[in-house]
């Protein structure tokens, strides 16, 4: 018979253990083909379309596609880390008013949409999105999806007591991949910091300071690192260490996992909800007007009377 695959939460996983587990905690995908000869100065091309909201530039993308390209730069570690992430209406609102942090977004290398907000306003510009890239599930899944392949991670951010408790959950829930070592957020000694990751070479580093710290860190610290692969992943460290609850799936298919947030920590979140995504939807609005008489007038400028 073969293992029955238990349901791992932060809420049960400490009734495991690693002999209670089995050999996998998901089937793995089959393995890639060796990877092309190419250049190694160039990061891999998803061969996708790219939308722009609010002047942020982002990669139209399905999960396995970016999965792929993970495991992509994984195995070639080609030198400088490949920075990915992943941007809501909450980061683009920031970007708007930002243009530091505009930039900083779009010198990544791999932006994902993350949300019902993202998924409206490609929608307005005539764009289908592929897949709601949302990091708390992408992680996940990256890791599922690609275990027992000896790769490694390193958790980076919260605060200590919270790094701590989602690396004993990591631990367990995603016992495929290998965690290296975990470093609260609140440092001023970056230097030490780098040089903790870089000595135990990481595959993937989790960089968890929530937006824009974790953005503006990475940038600034992303050709310091030796680690393929940099993902901005905002506040998973909280739900793997219990402190918020994820929306049930049915909320979350529905694309309204903001309303459970809201309803979970109403003093927290209810400006950035609130206010921020009718103020979203403007700005979308704006710009959408603002590109078709653009549109109109290239187009009466370029007829012929």
């Amino acid at each position: 018979m073969p293992d029955t695959m238990p349901t791992i939460t932060p809420d049960n996983w400490g009734q495991f253990s690693t002999s209670t587990l089995p050999s996998s905690i998901a089937p793995a995908t089959p393995a890639l083909p060796p990877v092309p000869a190419e250049s190694e100065a160039n990061f891999p091309a998803l061969g996708c379309d790219r939308f722009a909201v609010l002047g942020v530039q982002i990669l139209n993308v399905t999960r396995l596609q970016g999965i792929q390209a993970i495991e992509t730069l994984i195995r070639r570690r080609i030198g400088r880390a490949a920075c990915f992430y992943f941007v809501n209406a909450h980061t683009l609102n920031m970007a708007a008013t930002d243009p530091s942090y505009r930039e900083v977004l779009n010198a990544g290398d791999y932006v994902f949409g993350d949300g019902t907000g993202v998924r409206w306003a490609a929608r307005l510009h005539g764009v289908r999105v592929l897949a709601n890239m949302v990091g708390t599930d992408f992680v996940p899944q990256l890791f599922e999806q690609t275990a027992e392949r000896g790769y490694s991670y390193f958790m980076l951010g919260s605060d200590q007591p919270t790094v701590a408790a989602a690396a004993d959950y990591a631990r367990y829930a995603f016992s495929g991949w290998r965690l290296s070592g975990y470093h609260h957020g609140f440092t001023s000694d970056h230097a030490a910091v780098i040089e903790k990751i870089n000595a135990l070479r990481p595959d993937v580093l989790l960089v968890g300071m929530g937006n824009p710290l974790q953005e503006r860190w990475i940038h600034e610290y992303r050709s310091q690192l030796n680690v393929p692969v940099c993902l901005g992943i905002g506040g998973l460290f909280d739900y793997w260490a219990g402190n918020v609850r994820r929306a049930p799936a049915w909320i979350r298919r529905l694309g309204h996992e903001w309303l459970w947030r809201l309803y979970q920590q109403p003093a927290l979140k209810a400006r950035r909800y609130l206010i921020g995504n009718p103020l979203f939807i403007i700005r979308v609005l704006r710009e959408f007007h603002s590109d078709a008489k653009l549109y109109c007038k290239t187009n009466s400028d370029l007829q012929i009377t």
